[in-house]
């Protein structure tokens, strides 16, 4: 497994089972795309953990992404900036 940069974001995908996991691709090259697929259900929420990872979950499963607060609220301000330009 390759070195994760600092300025990354890491993320994890909760399911609360197999059946929930639609596709899985991964390369044994690794300059090759991976990709993940499945569903995490219907929302029931979303919010931020201690304001540093974003939690999205699901009647069945959990997805996190290490982006806080600040980060989205900045880039929302910048989106539609752009749009009304």
């Amino acid at each position: 497994m390759g070195k994760i940069e600092e300025k990354e974001r890491y993320f994890s995908l909760e399911l609360d089972s197999k059946a929930q996991l639609s596709n899985v691709s991964l390369s044994d090259n690794s300059r090759r795309c991976a990709f993940i697929g499945g569903t995490i259900g219907l929302l029931k929420s979303v919010h931020f953990v201690e304001g540093v990872v974003m939690e999205v979950t699901g009647d069945k499963g959990v997805l996190r992404v290490d982006l806080c607060e600040e980060e989205v609220a900045k880039r929302e301000s910048n989106d539609s900036q752009e749009v009304s330009a």
